[in-house]
């Protein structure tokens, strides 16, 4: 890990099926809150037609693809990331939840350190669900 790593949080993980909360920096998002209520770290979920399975498996694989990016915990319906920037080492912690109640899986991604990100997290989002709707 980098000069700037910062510690792994200790609230992460599925918990009544639900990620856990945002913080209260602007340097993450999350896809299981009140988009009104909170629109600056709110994010769609990642949605997907068909198999549960194969759209859990496409995420994966596109996970993996990523650069710097260790996979910490892979589960049949969690996954959990940390990425980190490619200069300094700042870590971003990374979760997906299958939700397949909802039919979504959900998402949240956040800096450890600091309080900006430049958009980072919800970028990084953004471009894993542009590469799941591409197939």
């Amino acid at each position: 890990m980098g000069l700037f790593s910062g510690t792994r949080p200790d609230n992460l993980g599925v918990r009544d099926a639900r990620l856990a909360p945002p913080k209260r920096t602007p340097n993450n998002v999350n896809s299981q809150i009140d988009r009104n209520a909170d629109p600056v770290h709110y994010i769609e979920p990642l949605r997907y037609s068909g198999d549960a399975g194969q759209a859990w498996a496409a995420l994966r694989r596109i996970v993996d693809r990523m650069k710097r990016v260790t996979v910490v915990k892979s589960e049949p319906n969690y996954l959990y990331a940390e990425f980190s920037s490619k200069r300094l080492g700042f870590v971003d912690d990374t979760e997906f939840y299958l939700d397949e109640k909802a039919g979504v899986i959900q998402v949240r991604s956040a800096s450890r350190l600091g309080t900006g990100d430049h958009g980072v997290n919800r970028g990084r989002i953004e471009y894993i669900r542009a590469k799941l709707a591409q197939g």
